[in-house]
Protein backbone atom coordinates (compact mmCIF):
# COMPACT_ATOMS: atom_id res chain seq x y z
CA UNK A 1 0.00 0.00 0.00
CA UNK A 2 2.79 2.41 1.03
CA UNK A 3 4.50 1.74 -2.07
CA UNK A 4 1.31 2.16 -4.42
CA UNK A 5 0.62 5.35 -2.35
CA UNK A 6 3.91 6.59 -3.30
CA UNK A 7 4.15 6.12 -6.72
CA UNK A 8 1.00 7.77 -7.41
CA UNK A 9 2.64 10.87 -5.27
CA UNK A 10 5.82 10.50 -7.74
CA UNK A 11 3.66 10.67 -10.52
CA UNK A 12 1.53 13.22 -9.65
CA UNK A 13 4.58 15.47 -8.71
CA UNK A 14 6.53 14.36 -11.81
CA UNK A 15 3.10 15.78 -13.72
CA UNK A 16 2.66 18.85 -11.47
CA UNK A 17 6.38 19.65 -12.66
CA UNK A 18 5.36 18.70 -16.56
CA UNK A 19 2.60 21.16 -16.96
CA UNK A 20 4.72 23.82 -14.91
CA UNK A 21 7.28 23.55 -17.56
CA UNK A 22 4.80 23.49 -20.01
CA UNK A 23 3.34 26.91 -18.81
CA UNK A 24 6.70 28.51 -17.86
CA UNK A 25 7.61 27.50 -21.85
CA UNK A 26 4.49 29.11 -23.05
CA UNK A 27 5.44 32.34 -20.86
CA UNK A 28 9.27 32.19 -22.74
CA UNK A 29 7.45 32.01 -26.15
CA UNK A 30 4.90 35.25 -25.54
CA UNK A 31 7.93 37.28 -23.70
CA UNK A 32 9.40 37.06 -27.65
CA UNK A 33 6.43 37.75 -29.11
CA UNK A 34 5.51 41.06 -27.32
CA UNK A 35 9.44 42.43 -27.33
CA UNK A 36 9.17 41.20 -31.20
CA UNK A 37 13.16 41.86 -32.01
CA UNK A 38 13.98 43.51 -35.18
CA UNK A 39 16.77 41.02 -36.21
CA UNK A 40 15.77 38.29 -38.35
CA UNK A 41 12.02 39.87 -39.15
CA UNK A 42 11.99 38.97 -42.20
CA UNK A 43 13.18 35.27 -42.05
CA UNK A 44 10.03 34.98 -39.27
CA UNK A 45 7.79 35.98 -41.39
CA UNK A 46 9.13 33.11 -44.42
CA UNK A 47 9.16 30.60 -41.69
CA UNK A 48 5.31 31.68 -40.27
CA UNK A 49 3.82 31.40 -44.03
CA UNK A 50 6.01 27.89 -44.74
CA UNK A 51 3.74 26.74 -41.46
CA UNK A 52 0.79 27.86 -42.40
CA UNK A 53 1.03 26.27 -45.77
CA UNK A 54 2.40 22.99 -44.42
CA UNK A 55 -0.70 22.83 -41.69
CA UNK A 56 -3.54 24.81 -43.43
CA UNK A 57 -2.88 24.57 -47.50
CA UNK A 58 -1.56 21.12 -47.63
CA UNK A 59 -4.34 20.19 -44.73
CA UNK A 60 -7.30 20.98 -47.20
CA UNK A 61 -7.05 17.63 -49.06
CA UNK A 62 -7.80 15.96 -45.86
CA UNK A 63 -10.44 18.38 -44.15
CA UNK A 64 -12.52 19.04 -46.75
CA UNK A 65 -13.92 15.51 -47.84
CA UNK A 66 -13.91 14.99 -43.63
CA UNK A 67 -16.16 17.96 -43.60
CA UNK A 68 -18.12 16.64 -46.52
CA UNK A 69 -18.86 13.09 -45.15
CA UNK A 70 -19.44 14.56 -41.56
CA UNK A 71 -21.64 17.10 -42.25
CA UNK A 72 -23.60 15.10 -45.34
CA UNK A 73 -23.94 12.38 -42.60
CA UNK A 74 -25.51 14.59 -39.80
CA UNK A 75 -27.58 15.95 -41.95
CA UNK A 76 -29.10 12.76 -43.44
CA UNK A 77 -29.71 11.12 -40.00
CA UNK A 78 -31.31 14.28 -38.33
CA UNK A 79 -33.24 15.54 -41.55
CA UNK A 80 -35.37 12.26 -40.55
CA UNK A 81 -36.50 13.52 -37.46
CA UNK A 82 -36.68 17.42 -38.29
CA UNK A 83 -39.80 17.44 -37.33
CA UNK A 84 -39.27 16.75 -33.90
CA UNK A 85 -35.98 19.22 -33.38
CA UNK A 86 -34.47 22.04 -34.74
CA UNK A 87 -31.99 21.31 -37.17
CA UNK A 88 -30.32 24.45 -37.14
CA UNK A 89 -29.75 24.34 -33.70
CA UNK A 90 -28.74 20.42 -33.73
CA UNK A 91 -26.21 20.94 -36.67
CA UNK A 92 -24.33 24.28 -35.02
CA UNK A 93 -24.18 22.23 -31.39
CA UNK A 94 -22.47 19.34 -33.10
CA UNK A 95 -20.23 20.40 -36.00
CA UNK A 96 -19.67 23.91 -35.04
CA UNK A 97 -19.27 23.91 -31.12
CA UNK A 98 -17.78 20.40 -30.91
CA UNK A 99 -16.77 17.97 -33.67
CA UNK A 100 -15.46 20.88 -35.88
CA UNK A 101 -13.09 22.00 -33.39
CA UNK A 102 -12.16 18.28 -32.52
CA UNK A 103 -11.36 16.90 -35.91
CA UNK A 104 -8.95 20.10 -37.04
CA UNK A 105 -6.98 19.87 -33.87
CA UNK A 106 -6.76 16.12 -34.63
CA UNK A 107 -5.92 16.77 -38.02
CA UNK A 108 -3.27 18.97 -37.09
CA UNK A 109 -2.02 17.00 -34.63
CA UNK A 110 -1.26 14.22 -37.13
CA UNK A 111 0.57 16.43 -39.52
CA UNK A 112 1.79 19.02 -37.94
CA UNK A 113 2.46 18.28 -34.51
CA UNK A 114 4.14 15.30 -35.22
CA UNK A 115 6.28 16.92 -37.73
CA UNK A 116 7.58 19.52 -35.49
CA UNK A 117 8.60 17.09 -33.15
CA UNK A 118 10.80 15.15 -35.15
CA UNK A 119 12.18 18.31 -36.68
CA UNK A 120 13.01 19.68 -33.46
CA UNK A 121 14.09 16.42 -31.74
CA UNK A 122 16.75 16.15 -34.91
CA UNK A 123 17.85 19.44 -34.48
CA UNK A 124 18.29 18.78 -30.77
CA UNK A 125 20.26 15.25 -31.22
CA UNK A 126 22.33 16.82 -34.30
CA UNK A 127 23.29 19.65 -31.80
CA UNK A 128 21.83 22.10 -34.25
CA UNK A 129 20.41 23.47 -31.17
CA UNK A 130 23.83 24.88 -29.70
CA UNK A 131 24.94 25.36 -32.72
CA UNK A 132 22.24 28.30 -33.04
CA UNK A 133 22.48 29.31 -29.67
CA UNK A 134 26.71 29.54 -30.27
CA UNK A 135 25.68 32.13 -33.01
CA UNK A 136 24.36 34.45 -30.44
CA UNK A 137 20.13 33.66 -31.47
CA UNK A 138 17.42 32.57 -29.80
CA UNK A 139 16.55 29.34 -30.96
CA UNK A 140 13.03 29.74 -29.18
CA UNK A 141 12.27 33.56 -31.81
CA UNK A 142 13.80 31.28 -34.85
CA UNK A 143 11.91 28.14 -33.87
CA UNK A 144 9.33 28.20 -31.14
CA UNK A 145 7.44 31.37 -32.39
CA UNK A 146 7.08 31.29 -35.87
CA UNK A 147 5.65 27.54 -35.32
CA UNK A 148 3.04 29.18 -32.42
CA UNK A 149 1.52 31.72 -34.37
CA UNK A 150 1.60 29.78 -37.91
CA UNK A 151 -0.06 26.42 -35.89
CA UNK A 152 -2.54 28.80 -34.64
CA UNK A 153 -3.48 30.84 -37.21
CA UNK A 154 -3.41 27.96 -39.55
CA UNK A 155 -6.18 26.03 -37.34
CA UNK A 156 -8.83 29.03 -36.91
CA UNK A 157 -8.52 28.89 -40.38
CA UNK A 158 -9.46 25.42 -40.55
CA UNK A 159 -12.01 25.92 -38.02
CA UNK A 160 -13.49 28.71 -40.62
CA UNK A 161 -13.21 26.26 -43.82
CA UNK A 162 -14.58 22.99 -41.56
CA UNK A 163 -17.62 24.58 -40.64
CA UNK A 164 -18.71 25.54 -43.90
CA UNK A 165 -18.10 22.89 -45.89
CA UNK A 166 -19.73 20.66 -43.12
CA UNK A 167 -22.87 22.66 -43.29
CA UNK A 168 -22.94 24.21 -46.88
CA UNK A 169 -21.42 20.97 -48.42
CA UNK A 170 -23.03 18.84 -46.60
CA UNK A 171 -26.54 20.18 -47.38
CA UNK A 172 -25.81 20.34 -51.00
CA UNK A 173 -25.13 16.74 -51.10
CA UNK A 174 -27.98 16.03 -48.67
CA UNK A 175 -30.42 18.28 -51.30
CA UNK A 176 -29.05 16.86 -54.11
CA UNK A 177 -29.18 13.45 -53.86
CA UNK A 178 -32.41 12.96 -51.69
CA UNK A 179 -35.67 13.87 -50.87
CA UNK A 180 -35.33 14.83 -47.10
CA UNK A 181 -37.25 18.79 -46.01
CA UNK A 182 -34.31 20.82 -45.84
CA UNK A 183 -35.75 24.37 -47.45
CA UNK A 184 -34.90 26.37 -44.57
CA UNK A 185 -31.99 24.65 -43.16
CA UNK A 186 -30.06 27.89 -43.63
CA UNK A 187 -32.53 30.05 -42.23
CA UNK A 188 -32.49 27.97 -39.66
CA UNK A 189 -28.39 27.59 -39.30
CA UNK A 190 -28.55 31.52 -39.96
CA UNK A 191 -30.89 31.53 -36.62
CA UNK A 192 -28.74 29.34 -34.31
CA UNK A 193 -25.13 30.58 -35.00
CA UNK A 194 -24.91 33.30 -32.19
CA UNK A 195 -21.75 36.09 -31.59
CA UNK A 196 -21.07 33.64 -29.07
CA UNK A 197 -20.07 30.70 -30.94
CA UNK A 198 -17.98 32.86 -33.00
CA UNK A 199 -16.19 34.08 -29.87
CA UNK A 200 -15.36 30.33 -28.62
CA UNK A 201 -14.12 28.92 -31.64
CA UNK A 202 -11.15 31.86 -31.54
CA UNK A 203 -10.60 30.85 -28.00
CA UNK A 204 -10.70 27.34 -28.88
CA UNK A 205 -8.56 27.73 -32.19
CA UNK A 206 -5.94 29.87 -29.73
CA UNK A 207 -5.96 27.70 -27.25
CA UNK A 208 -5.45 24.68 -29.19
CA UNK A 209 -2.88 26.21 -31.45
CA UNK A 210 -0.73 27.30 -27.96
CA UNK A 211 -1.08 23.61 -26.93
CA UNK A 212 0.20 21.25 -29.73
CA UNK A 213 2.87 24.11 -30.66
CA UNK A 214 4.12 24.11 -27.05
CA UNK A 215 3.64 20.17 -26.59
CA UNK A 216 5.10 19.19 -29.66
CA UNK A 217 8.26 21.61 -29.49
CA UNK A 218 8.95 20.75 -25.67
CA UNK A 219 8.62 16.97 -26.40
CA UNK A 220 11.60 17.75 -29.38
CA UNK A 221 13.53 19.61 -27.28
CA UNK A 222 13.50 17.15 -25.02
CA UNK A 223 14.74 14.33 -27.14
CA UNK A 224 17.93 13.95 -25.88
CA UNK A 225 21.37 12.69 -27.59
CA UNK A 226 19.59 9.71 -29.30
CA UNK A 227 17.85 9.48 -32.44
CA UNK A 228 15.66 6.31 -31.20
CA UNK A 229 14.45 9.03 -28.44
CA UNK A 230 12.34 10.73 -31.39
CA UNK A 231 9.87 8.12 -32.32
CA UNK A 232 9.21 7.87 -28.53
CA UNK A 233 9.12 11.89 -27.68
CA UNK A 234 6.93 12.22 -31.13
CA UNK A 235 4.54 9.23 -29.73
CA UNK A 236 4.23 11.01 -26.57
CA UNK A 237 3.35 14.60 -28.41
CA UNK A 238 0.64 13.57 -30.39
CA UNK A 239 -0.92 11.67 -27.41
CA UNK A 240 -0.38 14.23 -24.68
CA UNK A 241 -1.65 17.59 -27.23
CA UNK A 242 -5.00 14.94 -28.46
CA UNK A 243 -5.49 14.89 -24.53
CA UNK A 244 -4.92 18.61 -23.54
CA UNK A 245 -6.91 19.51 -26.84
CA UNK A 246 -10.10 17.50 -25.28
CA UNK A 247 -9.77 18.94 -22.00
CA UNK A 248 -9.59 22.45 -23.32
CA UNK A 249 -12.93 21.64 -25.04
CA UNK A 250 -14.61 20.42 -22.27
CA UNK A 251 -13.35 23.13 -20.04
CA UNK A 252 -14.21 26.02 -22.58
CA UNK A 253 -17.57 24.16 -23.73
CA UNK A 254 -18.32 24.42 -20.01
CA UNK A 255 -17.40 27.71 -19.12
CA UNK A 256 -19.25 29.32 -22.00
CA UNK A 257 -22.80 27.48 -22.62
CA UNK A 258 -23.15 26.18 -19.16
Amino acid sequence: MDRLLGHIGRSTLARTNHLLDLFAFVYRILQLLARRPREGRSMLRIIIAEQIYFTAVQALAIIIPIALILGSMLLVQFAKISSQYDLGKITVLLIVREFGPIITALVVILRSATAVTIETGYMTVLHEIESIEMSGIDPNYIISLPRLIGITTAILCLFLIFDLVAILGGYLIVWTTTDYPLANFLGQIGKAVSGMDIVVGIVKGVCFGTAITVTSLYRGFKAGTQITAIPVATSKASVESLFYCLVINIAISVAFYS
